[in-house]
C-alpha cells in the first residue's frame, strides 16, 4: 500500500508538479529544422562553437589591431592573457617550452572562452560536451607523443621507466606508467566536460525551484552564488587543462625521470 501510495503521488507530481529537465540544456539540436543530427548538421554546438572563435578573434586581432604604449582596455586584457600563458609555459616547461606557445595559447583561449559564453543567458556550453573536450584531449595526446618521438626518438620511453626505483619495482612501475600516460586524454576531457556539465546542471536545478513562492527567495541567492562559482570554475578548469598540456608537453621535452 506504501508503494502504491508513493507511486500516486509520484504520478500527481509529475502530472500537476513542478517540472524541469536541468539535462534538456545540453541536448544537441538542428539550428535549422527539427530533422536528425548528421555530421553535416549545423546543430547549436556548431553556432556556439563559431561564436567562440570569432569572441577570440574579437579580442586578439580587433581589438589589438591599433596597438598603443597605453594600452585600451582590449589590448590590456590581450596582453594579460598573453603573458599570463606565456609565463605558465615558461614555468613549467622551461625556455625549451617556448616554441609551443601558440598551441598552448589557442588552447587556453579557446576553453576559457567557450567556458565564459557558456555562462550567458540561453547559451549552449559546448565545453560541457565529451565529443569537444575528447578532441581537444587528443590533440594534445598525439601531439605530445608525436613530438616526444621526434625530439628523443626511443629515449622518449624512458618516460616509463623510473630510474630513481630499485631495479625489482621498476617492471611494475613501468607498467603503472604506462597505463597512467594512455589514460591521460581520458581524465583530460572527462574532468572538464564534468565539470562544465555538473555546474551548470545543478544552477538549472536552484532556478527550477524559483517556481515555487515559499523557497523563490533562497532559489534566486542559490543561484547567484552557484553563478559566481561558475564564473570562477570556468576559469580555473581552462587553466587546468592548460596547464596539464604544459606538463605533458614538459615529458615530451624532458622525458627521463
Amino acid at each position: 500500500m506504501a508503494t502504491e501510495a508513493a507511486t500516486g503521488e509520484a504520478a500527481h507530481g509529475a502530472e500537476g508538479g513542478l517540472q524541469f529537465h536541468p539535462m534538456d540544456q545540453f541536448l544537441v539540436k538542428p539550428l535549422f529544422g527539427d530533422g536528425p543530427v548528421h555530421w553535416y548538421t549545423i546543430t547549436n554546438v556548431t553556432l556556439w562553437l563559431a561564436l567562440t572563435v570569432v569572441a577570440i578573434a574579437l579580442l586578439l586581432v580587433v581589438g589589438t589591431r591599433n596597438r598603443a604604449t597605453i594600452p585600451s582596455r582590449t589590448q590590456s586584457v590581450a596582453e594579460l592573457a598573453y603573458g599570463f600563458v606565456y609565463k605558465m609555459i615558461e614555468d613549467v616547461t622551461g625556455k625549451d617550452g617556448i616554441k609551443y606557445f601558440p598551441y598552448v595559447m589557442t588552447l587556453f583561449m579557446f576553453i576559457v572562452f567557450a567556458n565564459f559564453l557558456g555562462l550567458l543567458p540561453m547559451a549552449f556550453t559546448t565545453t560541457s560536451h565529451i565529443a569537444v573536450t575528447a578532441v581537444l584531449a587528443f590533440a594534445v595526446f598525439f601531439t605530445v607523443t608525436i613530438l616526444g618521438f621526434i625530439k628523443n626518438g626511443a629515449h622518449f620511453l624512458e618516460l616509463f621507466w623510473v630510474k630513481s626505483a630499485p631495479l625489482a619495482l621498476r617492471p611494475i612501475l613501468a607498467v603503472i606508467e604506462l597505463i597512467s600516460y594512455f589514460v591521460r586524454p581520458v581524465s583530460h576531457s572527462v574532468r572538464l566536460a564534468g565539470n562544465m556539465m555538473a555546474g551548470h546542471a545543478v544552477i538549472k536545478v536552484f532556478a527550477g525551484f524559483a517556481a515555487i513562492a515559499a523557497i523563490a527567495p533562497l532559489s534566486v541567492v542559490a543561484v547567484a552564488a552557484m553563478y559566481g562559482l561558475e564564473i570562477l570554475v570556468a576559469f580555473i578548469q581552462a587553466y587546468v587543462f592548460t596547464i596539464l598540456t604544459c606538463v605533458y608537453l614538459k615529458d615530451a621535452l624532458h622525458p627521463s625521470h
